[in-house]
């Protein structure tokens, strides 16, 4: 696949839809960039990892999510929407 995104005087580019969901990237993720001989580059997505100690209490029925909320959450933390 290849897609192509414009940078801004400010040095800002939008990532293509089709790019972010081939790679995954959702908001709060960070990009690496790693340069590499010549003119090429390589990007890496970087996720804060996530600990099921961040969302005590939120499977409590009653409480936080229902359980069908949850694991629409957790398909979601793990880039799984369907």
């Amino acid at each position: 696949m290849e897609r192509r995104a414009r940078v801004t005087s400010k040095g800002q580019l939008t990532i293509p839809k089709e790019v972010r969901r081939a790679l995954g990237v959702r908001e709060g993720d960070s990009l690496v960039f790693e340069v590499e001989d010549g003119d090429g580059a390589r990007v890496r997505v970087v996720r804060k990892a996530v600990s099921f100690a961040d969302y005590e209490g939120a499977w409590r029925e009653g409480e936080g999510m229902s359980a069908g909320e949850a694991d629409a959450y957790v398909r979601w933390l793990r880039g799984h929407e369907d």
